[in-house]
């Protein structure tokens, strides 16, 4: 049996204009919710605690590398990003440009935000299929992403998004992934994906 406590669905659920969908994820906060381009609502569940730890690996050094080069601002999982495509998604990380940013109606930086990241990163929970993740990858990338890294913990593998380009695919978590061109100077280790 499957209880959701305090799921509130109006008669607006099936085709929610955006303020209706900020209302909706507010009077169900303790739920994870996005939204395809389709307007078909998902609950994610509570990530495992490994994936948590590796999450919060990758955001602290892109914050980390953000405070030290001032170029823009870093994410977490929690945010909602509005896309042109009318889906709502919250990558695992990300990053906006300050001329991103700068874009951003000051009135709208209280709800979902309605501007693409330059750069996301999606890490695969045991529970996630793969394939909706890289279908994921792709709307991103469709909608303004410029760079974004989707890391397969559970086959050690990562693949590298661009716009234009075929999908790049990286074997093992001995090497490192850099930012390349967007996030210049930035590179992550993947061998810090280990837990303690």
């Amino acid at each position: 049996m499957l209880i959701v406590e305090n799921l509130k669905i109006n008669h607006y659920a099936d085709n929610m204009t955006n303020d209706e969908l900020y209302e909706f994820c507010v009077l169900n906060r303790d739920l994870q919710i996005e939204r395809d381009s389709a307007q078909n609502i998902f609950i994610k569940s509570p990530v495992v605690g490994n994936i948590g730890f590796y999450e919060a690996q990758l955001i602290t050094e892109l914050e980390f590398w953000g405070r030290q080069n001032k170029l823009g601002l870093t994410f977490s999982s929690s945010t909602g990003f509005l896309l042109p495509n009318g889906a709502m998604r919250s990558p695992d990380g990300c990053w906006v440009s300050d001329e991103r940013w700068a874009k951003v109606p000051q009135a709208a930086k209280t709800k979902f935000l309605p501007v693409v990241p330059n750069f996301i990163v999606e890490v695969r929970s045991p529970s996630d299929s793969l394939k909706p993740l890289q279908e994921k990858m792709l709307e991103w990338i469709e909608n303004g992403v410029e760079l974004g890294w989707l890391i397969d913990t559970q086959n050690q593998q990562s693949y590298i998004y661009r716009p234009n380009h075929s999908v790049e695919q990286i074997k093992g978590f001995d090497k490192k992934l850099n930012g390349e061109n967007i996030l210049k100077d930035f590179e992550f280790d993947l061998s810090e994906l280990k837990m303690p």
